[in-house]
């Protein structure tokens, strides 16, 4: 889930969308994330932010946060505790994307990021009505900054060398990773069994984040 951040002229307050995204490249297909790539964002067509990028031609400029939790840092005061987390923000100028074959690419790329495969999965491609009620952004990426902290507490010397102290406070770390369950049927479904790609996905997306959040552990 990211965090999208633009000013609308109408308000005194910016304003901050959570939506879902994905990076790639139109032009450049076969790129990953060690290249240079954009940022496509989708939403309705009469949205506040797609309705100011289809105003400004030359592109809105947006902040882009993302963050995600791997650990509860627990010390031995409370001015020394922390989250061991990853973070990652963009800053960008956002246009529309016009040309079809672009759009149904982002689409795809995004329901792909989702659950990967899921885009051959279902009717596709979208219908005349779902792709008119539908804009999709590109986000040149001008700039971009990441965080991220790691490892065990850290506290001040002198509580470090409080014996009594730390044989009263518990510290340490206590993992934190999504876990996704089992999928639930929709009331509509005929399918009798859930498809491998999706079982599959589920299982190796949970054992990856119980292992990250461990890697986080090292200092």
């Amino acid at each position: 889930m990211l965090h999208v951040s633009f000013n609308d002229p109408n308000s005194p307050f910016p304003a901050v969308l959570p939506m879902i995204g994905q990076m790639g490249s139109f032009e450049r297909p076969s790129a990953d994330l060690g290249d240079v790539l954009e940022l496509y964002l989708h939403g309705y067509v009469s949205s506040r932010i797609i309705n100011l990028t289809r105003a400004s031609p030359e592109g809105i400029p947006l902040t882009i946060a993302a963050s995600h939790i791997d650990g509860l840092v627990l010390a031995l005061t409370p001015n020394s505790h922390s989250l061991n987390y990853r973070s990652a923000i963009l800053f960008g100028h956002a246009t529309l994307v016009t040309s079809t074959p672009e759009k149904l690419y982002a689409m795809e790329l995004i329901t792909n990021g989702i659950v990967p495969s899921r885009w051959s999965h279902t009717r596709v491609p979208p219908n005349a009505a779902e792709m008119q009620s539908t804009s999709v952004l590109r986000v040149k990426i001008a700039t971009g900054s990441a965080k991220l902290r790691s490892g065990m507490p850290h506290d001040e010397r002198g509580d470090m060398e409080d014996e009594e102290l730390q044989k009263r406070v518990w510290t340490g770390v206590v993992p934190v990773w999504q876990t996704m369950g089992e999928p639930v049927a929709g009331p509509y479904n005929k399918v009798g069994e859930v498809p491998g790609y999706l079982r599959e996905y589920r299982v190796g997306a949970n054992e990856e984040a119980e292992a990250l959040a461990g890697e986080q552990l090292k200092e």
